[in-house]
């Protein structure tokens, strides 16, 4: 070794174990992620779809060049889970980052600010430094990203329907940023997938078919889903070629006959999703009367069949100080009446408690006249609530008075006074029929020979169900000018809710298998400084991280050259 690095060729064998090291280096990576929300590791279920990908998917991230430093972390987050996905995936994932319209010879400059609107990206509008030296200047940043296979493109809002604090930005980023592995890999599934869930649309109750479930229809159930309509009394059993079954604001009392048909569809694997209203209550309804109504029971007969699943819908209806607001007649000028939007209690805006990942980290959503909802002894069945309404919030039992002054006195608030009343509720495990010892042996018969489906009194395994009080969270407002909105959005106010996320999800927790849904689970603890210390401790800091390290040098360079001076002395 001494006579190696005692020729004049000595650097040779070092640059080759260099370029060796880098080589491996390069062909190798790992880290170890110390922090305790584990922002850094994957997921199972997404490693598995990275590994199981059968072709090049390329991601093209629409955040490049100057921009706030808030966006400029979600912009290096995506870098470094992306980075992840490529390790994962191996050729089979590629990415790039784009300034949209920036270089006309790059082919994403085809994606005009234009075009991704018309795709569903919102943009943000934010100030940044034109150049160095010179002022700021406007600019419309795209917080997202389009996912490309084959000859598909889908978009990736990272932004959409995520929850803020109090409107600040820094939580929104952060919830961002904690999403952005369930959005991306869900992108990512959704655009090279084969074959694609089915779900239906009950009818035979009431259930509308009118331009207020166009969003949930067509936008939302036919975009995503295989898709068909169950007409209940045209058919001997519910087919179990459905993965789900949307029960969208019956109005229609049910029979037993049609109650055996549930029941027994869930009993073999059918998964439910109940949009009930339980009192007759609507927009609509108020609009046409233009004063205070009564809201009675529709009288749907399923009382029974949902006590034995685990919940019961109670006969009332949740207000909630954190609510949206109306344009209500405040007084009159003259002939002509005075409008102005006023916070209205019937529509309250509800949030998830449970941190389940159907609802976490998303924003508010918006319900209209909802129900409460009870949980109730069910053996087997395991219930977690999706959706509550806030702090600051009460229930008005049946008849339940519908008034348009329904905060008249300081006093009438003092009386929402309830915490966290259930209007959504998850229900997992063994249900049990309601039908178990009350059918004929000739009825079960002919389940069992007819129509090929014997009847069960509980399911081979575990099943799911989704019980939300109230239909019109997937409901849309349809207004002369502009058609069918998007559930969940207020055509007074602009704002989207998150009505159209929490209805997705909810459908894809019971019918994807991958637990991809499960990265929304995820938590990233926002750990921002604290200002009081930070100006109470400016100086002291400042000179620990500038008189320190020169001190440091000082003292190595006094030691060094004692050390020296002893050694050659």
């Amino acid at each position: 070794m001494k006579k190696l690095f005692a020729s004049k060729y000595w650097w040779v064998p070092v640059l080759i174990v260099l370029v060796g090291i880098n080589y491996l280096a390069s062909q190798a990576h790992f880290r170890i992620d110390l922090t305790q929300e584990k922002r850094y590791t994957l997921s199972a279920p997404t490693k598995k779809m990275l590994r199981e990908l059968g072709d090049q998917v390329t991601v093209t991230v629409l955040l490049d060049g100057e921009m706030p430093a808030g966006f400029k972390r979600l912009a290096n987050s995506a870098r470094e889970l992306l980075q992840e996905f490529k390790e994962t995936g191996k050729a089979n994932v590629q990415f790039r980052f784009q300034r949209p319209g920036v270089d006309p010879a790059d082919s994403t400059s085809a994606f005009s600010m234009d075009s991704l609107m018309r795709m569903g990206l919102k943009p943000t509008n934010v100030r940044v430094k034109a150049k160095e030296g010179e002022g700021e200047e406007q600019r419309y940043l795209f917080p997202g990203a389009l996912v490309s296979y084959h000859d598909r493109v889908i978009p990736v809002d990272f932004l959409q329907s995520t929850k803020a604090t109090d409107g600040d930005p820094f939580s929104t980023l952060n919830n961002a940023e904690a999403l952005l592995e369930f959005k991306l890999a869900h992108a990512i599934q959704k655009i090279t997938a084969e074959t694609v869930p089915a779900v239906g649309y009950l009818l035979g109750n009431g259930e509308p078919l009118t331009y207020n479930v166009y969003d949930l229809v067509e936008r939302t159930l036919k975009l995503n889903y295989g898709f068909g309509f169950v007409p209940i009394d045209s058919v001997n059993v519910i087919p179990q070629e459905f993965n789900a079954l949307v029960i969208m604001k019956p109005t229609i009392r049910f029979t037993e006959a049609q109650k055996l048909k549930l029941d027994q569809y869930i009993m073999h694997g059918g998964k439910v999703i109940w949009l009930i209203d339980k009192l007759d209550a609507s927009l609509d309804s108020l609009m046409r009367k233009k004063s205070d109504f009564v809201a009675f029971d529709f009288g749907l007969n399923l009382d029974d069949l949902l006590f034995r699943y685990g919940v019961r819908i109670n006969p009332d209806l949740v207000q909630d100080l954190q609510c949206d607001r109306l344009p209500l007649v405040v007084g009159n000028m003259g002939d002509k009446p005075q409008m102005e939007l006023q916070s209205w209690p019937y529509f309250p805006l509800l949030a998830s408690y449970s941190g389940h990942p159907i609802a976490k980290n998303m924003d508010l959503v918006l319900s209209m006249f909802p129900n409460s909802i009870d949980t109730v002894k069910a053996t087997g069945v395991h219930k977690t609530v999706l959706l509550a309404s806030s702090a600051n919030s009460r229930s008005l039992s049946t008849p339940a008075i519908v008034s348009l002054n329904s905060l008249k006195t300081e006093e009438d608030v003092k009386t929402f006074n309830k915490v966290n009343i259930p209007v959504a509720v998850l229900l997992e495990g063994k249900f049990s029929s309601l039908f178990t010892n009350r059918l004929s042996q000739a009825s079960m018969d002919t389940l069992a020979g007819l129509y090929k489906q014997p009847f069960r009194a509980a399911p081979v395994q575990d099943n799911k169900m989704i019980v939300i009080a109230d239909g019109d969270i997937a409901s849309n407002i349809v207004t002369q000018t502009q058609g069918p909105l998007a559930m969940g959005y207020n055509q007074f106010t602009n704002y989207q809710y998150a009505n159209k996320d929490f209805i997705l999800n909810c459908i894809e927790y019971l019918v994807n298998p991958s637990g991809i849904l499960e990265t929304r689970a995820k938590d990233y603890t926002l750990r921002l400084l604290d200002p009081g210390k930070v100006e109470a401790e400016k100086t002291q800091w400042q000179l620990i991280n500038i008189a320190v390290p020169v001190l440091l040098v000082i003292a190595f360079g006094f030691v060094y050259q004692a050390l020296r001076k002893r050694k050659y002395q």
